[in-house]
């Protein structure tokens, strides 16, 4: 950051700037900063590549009876809330994000941004990594289920940290103030916890070695990334990651794997409602969990290099047991879903939920499309071929607003869903990909001025 104290400065920058085409933002303050400001400066700095921020008090918007000297000033405070405005994030296209992380000057992540996600502590591994120390909020977001971070602590701990948890914030810092490579055995398979601690372990001093990891594709994916960037990880999608600390990481153009969560989600769809789907770009192998449950049900099931088809037109559906296991095991993510899918199949099907101990808080919403499904601890059991009714729902999660727009599809007139920030927070223009399948879904709003969706 450039600091300029006369206006000859600013205006020979800002011209040098145009010169080599870049844009330039201007954000007029008069100094003494708070968060009203920050996010003014956040918005410039996102849409523009410069940003001018003006503190210059001026004399003439005060009137004769106004003390020009008593007004607040905090030039140092100023100057540091500018250099901690975060990371310079630029929407190249719709699917592409431009980062640049060098004007991070924080390790504290304790905005209401990071109270909203349920994968908050992911910032903890980043910023321990890079500062030796992070505050962060403990999760929010999706509330199905507690999500526990002793093993991510149990981890930091073995990596040389100590922490405590003070007004619902994690801190954590480095005893000697940098991460110390080391064995650390998962007493459960977490995907969070193995990422957490690969995106530590990648800056920490020597050899950490992780026992009992998570095989899950993006963990592999992660590794891929971070080996892109200059890191040393070895062994990811096995038992066991190696992985051996840099001082440094560079940049990278990555593109990251296609979600097979949300490939499975159309995939129900198509036998839900006994059609036929092709679902492109996508890696088969991720989803054979999810092929092999949708065959089990007699759904023709073909796939190609980067694409499955999904084709149950005129098919007989008939009853299916799942349980949810880690990966290559059929994914808690599907699971509400195929609970949906499945109310349209004959037979009585049982859901084991294996990995989250609340998720089945939205079959409360499908009861009321009289969806007959009761549930016993993890157990739900589910007495198919009954068509549903519709009725005015609400997503109660992500996936769950997922299964509630399956539901609705299988209804004999019109369902009105409500809560659809969670859904669109992971389908990206769902909405529009449901409409070119054929659907009658479209984005509305409720009498209480709430977005809604009505299929």
């Amino acid at each position: 950051m450039t600091v300029a104290t006369k206006i000859s400065e600013v205006r020979q920058q800002v011209k040098d700037w145009k010169r080599n085409g870049l844009t330039v933002g201007l954000v007029p303050t008069m100094g003494y900063l708070h968060e009203g400001h920050a996010s003014l400066i956040k918005t410039s700095v996102e849409h523009c590549d410069k940003t001018v921020v003006s503190v210059f008090l001026n004399p003439t918007q005060f009137a004769p009876n106004e003390d020009l000297e008593s007004y607040p000033r905090d030039f140092d405070n100023d100057k540091k809330l500018c250099e901690e405005m975060g990371a310079i994030v630029k929407r190249v296209n719709k699917s592409t994000l431009d980062i640049d992380p060098r004007h991070i000057r924080t390790h504290e992540a304790t905005t209401d941004l990071v109270r909203g996600m349920r994968a908050s502590y992911y910032l903890l591994g980043a910023l321990l990594g890079r500062y030796g120390k992070a505050k962060v909020l403990l999760p929010g977001g999706c509330n199905f289920g507690v999500r526990p971070i002793d093993q991510h602590l149990k981890g930091f701990e073995a990596l040389g940290c100590d922490h405590e948890i003070l007004d619902g914030a994690i801190d954590i810092k480095c005893r000697e103030g940098k991460l110390k490579g080391n064995n650390i055995y998962l007493d459960v398979v977490s995907v969070g916890t193995t990422i957490n601690l690969m995106l530590a372990a990648v800056k920490a001093e020597g050899l950490t070695v992780i026992e009992n990891c998570a095989k899950e594709p993006h963990v592999v994916d992660l590794a891929n990334f971070l080996n892109s960037m200059g890191a040393d990880v070895r062994g990811a999608g096995t038992d066991v990651i190696k992985i051996r600390g840099v001082e440094y990481l560079h940049g990278v153009t990555y593109s990251i794997i296609p979600d097979q969560i949300e490939a499975g989600t159309y995939m129900a769809a198509a036998a839900a409602t006994r059609g036929r789907v092709t679902v492109k770009n996508i890696t088969p192998k991720h989803l054979d969990s999810i092929t092999a449950k949708l065959r089990e049900i007699g759904c023709d099931i073909e796939e190609f290099d980067e694409a499955v088809t999904v084709d149950a037109r005129g098919k007989n559906l008939t009853r299916c047991n799942i349980k949810t296991m880690p990966h290559p095991g059929f994914p808690t993510d599907c699971q509400p879903q195929f609970v949906a899918m499945l109310t349209s199949c004959n037979g009585t099907s049982i859901i084991n939920e294996n990995v989250w101990d609340n998720r089945y808080q939205y079959i409360s919403e499908l009861q009321r499309m009289d969806a007959k499904i009761s549930v016993e601890g993890r157990l739900a059991i589910i007495e198919g071929g009954t068509p549903l009714k519709p009725a005015q729902v609400k997503a109660t999660d992500l996936r769950a607003g997922a299964a509630m727009i399956i539901a609705a599809l299988t209804a004999d007139g019109t369902t009105v869903i409500s809560n659809i920030h969670f859904i669109e927070r992971g389908y990206e223009e769902v909405v529009e990909k449901f409409q070119q399948l054929g659907a009658d879904i479209k984005k509305v709003y409720d009498p209480e001025g709430e977005l809604a969706e009505s299929v």
